[in-house]
């Protein structure tokens, strides 16, 4: 059955809380890249420079990746115990004065400890945000509110490319901020899940981190929920962010300017995420739309990586076609919010893409590891390699979830309680 877009379809993807969830990522977002974009340039600027450059970058961006993931199993739990919107609410508000003062650093140890503060606020944003939208939205269309929500978010990576580009960096950190702040006032008007309020009237378990490890089943779902989407921060995290030295590797003569290599990336995941969103309802199944573009995005790896030139444009175009690859975020999301039941699904859908962001520690760790033995490429390759082999087998593990009924809880035990279905009348009288 395909999902035509009707005025209603609209109607409803257009919604207050889709909207407002949409725009928040965007701010996320923008704030995510930011210190991808402005690396080289505010590190100078603070007198670090050469081959320090990209170990100390290295560690800026693992710090908060660190503090997101702290901050992932923080707004998690207080999704699910106190709602979706505190999380909202919260976590904008944390990042946006994180960013206000990282425009006034003056040290290394100083961007370090901000860039920490952000990464905890940052962590709460989209989970929160896809839990909502997947709540709200008939479970016939919401993935097309996930795609909007992610679509949306990811131009904010692009926008920080232009601001970053017409302003000095410490301004473009400023905008960050301000941004945020502005959002704060539109989120007013935005409304909890029915969903999560009929929860609150029930006698069971909200939050509880603990109960992804109580059973093997639980546990091996988690796991492989996010070991699907570490492919997608090993290209943004390593291949994208560290473009200058693959370029320079790939003989690439002209200088690479890192910001447009990131704007160019995020250009093409934001088509690449429209696309994974739409195939994924015309297959009706995540996991299907997944598998073509992790393929995908393992293809373009290669060719990244393998590609001897010494042209620029070429070097660009196929940084947009990686993007485009990697643009299964959110499908990657979406499959985490709906693998598990409503007192742990903003637990889940917060914590699973922080820690796959966190990936980005171990994962840049073994690529120097890799990078040290046998070079930059081919260590990548290496590392490439291994990350996409491991999400495929975690993806065919997966369940599919597209037509899932989300109204149901996790219990203590090794088994989830669904909501009691009311028997269609027309089936019943059918079989009668």
């Amino acid at each position: 059955m395909t999902i035509k877009t009707s005025p209603s379809v609209l109607k409803q993807l257009l919604q207050i809380p889709v909207i407002v969830a949409a725009l928040g990522y965007l701010v996320d977002m923008y704030d995510l890249f930011l210190f991808n974009i402005v690396r080289v340039p505010s590190l100078e600027e603070l007198g670090i420079t050469g081959s320090e450059q990209m170990e100390k970058g290295l560690n800026i961006l693992n710090v908060q990746m660190a503090g997101m993931l702290l901050g992932g199993i923080l707004w998690g739990i207080l999704g699910d115990k106190k709602g979706r919107l505190s999380v909202l609410f919260g976590s904008i508000l944390l990042y946006s004065l994180a960013n206000i003062a990282n425009g006034f650093v003056a040290t290394y140890d100083q961007y370090l400890i901000l860039r920490f503060i952000a990464g905890i606020g940052l962590a709460g944003e989209l989970g929160a945000g896809i839990t909502l939208v997947a709540e709200v939205l008939p479970k016939e269309i919401r993935g097309y509110g996930t795609t909007l929500v992610a679509t949306v978010g990811l131009l904010g990576a692009i926008l920080a490319y232009f601001v970053s580009d017409m302003f000095d960096w410490r301004i473009a950190y400023f905008v960050g901020g301000g941004l945020g702040i502005a959002l704060l006032l539109m989120r007013v008007s935005v409304f909890e899940s029915g969903v999560f309020l009929h929860l609150k009237n029930k006698q069971v378990k909200r939050g509880n981190f603990l109960m992804l490890f109580s059973s093997w089943g639980r546990f091996t779902k988690y796991l492989f929920s996010i070991l699907i989407g570490t492919p997608i921060w090993f290209v943004s995290g390593v291949l994208i962010a560290f473009s200058k030295e693959f370029g320079a590797a790939l003989g690439v003569v002209e200088p690479i300017v890192v910001g447009k290599a990131v704007m160019l990336a995020f250009a093409g995941q934001v088509l690449g995420d429209i696309m994974s969103g739409y195939l994924s309802q015309r297959f009706r199944s995540r996991k299907k739309g997944m598998l073509l573009f992790l393929l995908g995005s393992y293809i373009f790896m290669l060719v990244y990586l393998l590609t001897q030139t010494q042209s620029l444009t070429t070097f660009y175009i196929i940084c947009t076609a990686l993007g485009f690859f990697n643009g299964y975020w959110a499908l990657f999301v979406t499959i985490a919010a709906e693998l598990f039941g409503t007192n742990l699904r903003a637990t889940v859908a917060t914590t699973v893409p922080n820690f796959v962001r966190a990936s980005v520690i171990p994962i840049s760790a073994l690529f120097l590891l890799a990078r040290s033995s046998f070079g930059i490429t081919i260590g990548a390759v290496m590392v490439g390699t291994l990350v996409v082999g491991i999400a495929l087998l975690a993806l065919w593990r997966l369940e599919e979830t597209f037509t899932k009924d989300l109204n149901y809880e996790e219990l203590d035990g090794p088994q989830s309680l669904a909501a009691p279905e009311i028997p269609n009348p027309a089936s019943v009288l059918e079989k009668i």
